[in-house]
Parts: C-alpha cells; structure tokens; sequence
C-alpha cells in the first residue's frame, strides 16, 4: 500500500505543483524563506472532526517545530490564465510532537502533550498548482491564491506521501519583488505512529514565509517593456508607445509622425505650425503669417470670409460675389442696387428698395379714376381722358414694385346684367391702355361690379354721374 501511496504522489507532483503569483510578463518565480511544521492536526482527541484537526491553529510557541534559517526553497513557472506550477524543497527539525494522552504527565487541559521526539531531521519535496485571484479582485499588490498538490515527505527514519491543499498571500513590493505567506494541510498517506508510539507518518500543516522574486521577462532593447508588449522589440522606445520611439519628443510616436526628426503637434501628425496659426506649414498658403483655417492659413483683415490676398477690398467687408468689396447702395434706403428694385429712388426693405405706396397715392389715383369718361353704353374713352391715363399711368411707375386692382363701376340705369358687363368691360379697357403705355400685366388686375357699389343717390343725374367711375386699389401681398 505504501508503494502505492508513493507512486500517487509521485504522479501528481510530475503534474504540477508549486506556485506564486507570476504573469506572462515574468513567468519564472523563486522564492525562499522559513518554514514550520505543526503536526497537532494528527494527534487526535478533540471534539468533533474540525476541533481535533484544526483547533489551535496559532500556537506557534506551544506547537510549531521552526528551524532558524533559511529552510525552503520555491521555483515556480506561470502557465497562463492566472494558473502557475512548481516545485518546493523544504527542511526542518521536528523537537516539538503532539499527542493526545489525557494521562500522560504534563497534558494541557484539553489533554494534549508535547513532547520532544528526539530532534527528528524533516525533508519535504513538494509540488502545487496555485490558482492567484490578484486579477480577479483588480489589486497590483494583494495576491491571493488557493493551490493543491501533492509531496513526499521524510519524517525522521519514515518517509510517506502527502496529498497537499492550500492557500497563499503575496504582497508585492515592487513588480518583480514581494513577501510570499503560504500554508499547506499535508494528509498523509501512512500511518501516524508505529507499534512503539514513535511518529511515523502524521499528517501535518506546513506554513512557510519568505521573499518571492520574479524573472524571466525578455525585454530585448532594453526599455523597460517586455518584448511581448512592446511594439517595437529592437529599438528602445516608450511605455505610451508601446515600446517605440519618439525621436522628436513631440509625443507622437515615429510611426506615425509624418515629420519625424522636427517637433510638431498631434493635430498636425507631428509636423510644425510656424506661425501658430492652428494650419500646418504643409498646408498653409501662408506659413509666416497667422491666418484662419477655412482660408488655409491666411489672414483676413476686414472679416468677409475672403483671404487678403484675393480680397480687393481688403481693409472693407465686402461679399465673394463682389471680390471683397461691399454692393453699392445708390439711393441709400440700405437696399443694395442688386437687390433693389428702384436703385436710384429710395424706398424700403420692405418694398425692395421701392417706396411704399401711401393713402396718399391712392386717393389721388381715385381722383383721377373718377374723372375717366366712356362713351355712352360703350367702353371706349372719350377724348378728353387720355391725359387721365397718362396721369395714372405716371403715379403707377413710382411705386414699379407694387400690384394694383382696376375696378369698373356703373349707375343703376339699364339691366344689372348689362351693367356688370360694362363695368367689367370698361375696367379691362382701362387696364390694357395702361399695359400698352409701359405698366407691366403682372402688376394689374381688373374687375367689375356693375352697380352694387353705389357711392351717391341714382335718382338724380349728378349722382349717376358720380357713380360711373374707375376706381383703383393697392393688392397687398
């Protein structure tokens, strides 16, 4: 059965074992230090199962066998995914035994004794596979880890195999350096005492604290990142960088520095602004004096949104469309001439730069439009109102801008029929003389209302006369 056992452990320490907290930066781990031996887990008695193997766990004066020096070695390798394997000899010297003997002089209350088994030398080879958390719980000094493993162990004359739990603190000093605590409950596979009582092969917990250095990273140009990381492994450059280098110290890496060897700012791909303007040189129409980006660098002393240099009017705002220079406004009512529709008389913005055409206007317009005579019955003028036409006609060019209604009125004399006929007839008469005198169509309408709108008595031929007229009104837009 002990061959057996043996060749178990044996087994499970070619698996794997020991670890500590390496990475894929440093996967190599040594650590070395002191260890002791507390065999009270295998001595018996207690209440219950957990009381008898893991009560008094910190008698370390009472208990713990502990040799002063250094008394283990570690050697370690990660293997990735937080996960490390090893190795571990370790030394010691067994002076303190305990048994449980409730009769034996010198017992404890709890019926314990502690002897001296005879200074009994203590080896152990030992493997573990370690699991670290240091990652899990985001910590860059904390490192907890939980392992199993298995070792074999010589035990003064004895010798047996050891199947290994445990659990591990590392607190790092540096990347590389850091206090490693680690405790093992080695179950032995024998039997705890021969047929004399002398210690055979109790199962034991084993605690160690000691140094831990990490090695092994490469790190071939010598810039402090390994070569893994780094991006550029054969020239020595920056940790922002990746490992690559910024000859110019503009903090822009020489990859992707389109100027290299002289200093310039990141907006630029490492290449110069001279005249700070926010334009690269290479890009700046005018590289020695400040400008504005939308004019490529160029400056514009008026603010018209065109370069000095092709501005005409560079001292004066002015539109593109004018070469920088401003659209004269003739008649000064703050229309320009382009815009303004009657450019050498002044009106308003309102009006396009026309004036405005007032009350005035057209009750003079009506005036005149009360004095058009027709034939009788008929919608031709009589002669004398021609001049009348030239006159309405010469009030419309004032205001070329302006839209108006001709309206055509009769007296109630003859059919309501006959007389919306001639209203509507005698209005268009008035309307085409006017376009055939210069008024453009687009700006005329023309409509008749017979004699529904009376302004005077029709009884009385003063009154029909006043109702038989041309009346002329605004159209508002």
């Amino acid at each position: 059965m002990k061959h057996l056992n043996k060749l178990l452990v044996a087994v499970m320490m070619v698996m794997g074992l020991s670890t500590h907290a390496q990475d894929s930066n440093n996967p190599w781990a040594i650590s070395f230090g002191a260890n002791a031996v507390d065999t009270k887990t295998s001595a018996g008695g207690g209440n219950g199962w957990l009381d008898r193997h893991f009560s008094q766990p910190f008698a370390v004066k009472e208990n713990w066998n502990i040799l002063p020096s250094v008394s283990y070695l570690s050697v370690s390798k990660y293997v990735g995914d937080n996960f490390s394997f090893g190795v571990s000899g370790s030394v010691n010297k067994i002076d303190k035994y305990v048994r449980f003997a409730p009769t034996a002089v010198g017992h404890d209350s709890r019926g314990y004794v502690v002897n001296n088994p005879g200074d009994l030398m203590y080896y152990g080879i030992d493997g573990r596979v370690s699991y670290s958390f240091m990652n899990l719980i985001k910590s860059k000094v904390i490192d907890p880890s939980l392992s199993v493993g298995g070792g074999y162990t010589f035990f003064g004359d004895s010798s047996f195999g050891t199947l290994n739990p445990g659990a591990g603190l590392t607190l790092w000093f540096t990347e590389t350096v850091g206090l490693s605590l680690n405790t093992a409950y080695k179950k032995s596979f024998g039997d705890r005492e021969d047929v004399s009582g002398a210690p055979d092969a109790p199962s034991h917990f084993q605690h160690s604290a000691g140094i831990i250095f990490k090695f092994g990273g490469k790190d071939t140009d010598g810039d402090g990142i390994y070569d893994k990381d780094d991006a550029c492994p054969e020239v020595a450059g920056l940790k922002q960088f990746n490992g690559c280098p910024d000859t110019d110290g503009d903090g822009i890496v020489d990859a992707s520095d389109e100027c290299p060897e002289v200093a310039g700012l990141a907006a630029f791909n490492g290449c110069p602004d001279t005249d700070g303007d926010g334009v690269a040189d290479k890009d700046d129409a005018c590289p020695e004096v400040a400008g504005l980006k939308a004019l490529k660098g160029c400056p514009d002393a008026d603010k018209d949104g065109i370069a000095d240099k092709d501005d005409k009017c560079p001292t004066v705002a002015g539109p593109k469309e004018n070469a920088g220079c401003p659209w004269p406004d003739t008649d000064g009512d703050g229309v320009v001439d382009k815009d303004d529709k009657c450019p050498t008389v002044k009106g308003t913005v309102a009006n396009k730069g026309c004036p405005e055409v007032t009350k005035e206007a057209i009750d003079k317009l009506n005036a005149y439009g009360r004095t058009v005579l027709f034939d009788s019955g008929k919608s031709t003028f009589k002669p004398e109102t021609l001049p009348v036409l030239v006159a309405i006609k010469e009030i419309l060019k004032e205001y070329p801008t302006s839209k108006f209604m001709i309206e055509g009125h009769t007296d109630s004399d003859g059919s309501n029929e006959l007389n919306q006929t001639l209203s509507e007839n005698r209005a268009a008469a008035v309307t085409n003389n006017l376009i055939e005198n210069g008024i453009k169509p687009d700006r005329l309408n023309s409509t008749g209302y017979g004699e529904t709108k009376p302004i005077d008595t029709n009884k009385t031929a003063k009154g029909k006369a006043n109702n038989r007229r041309v009346e002329v009104s605004l159209i508002k837009e």
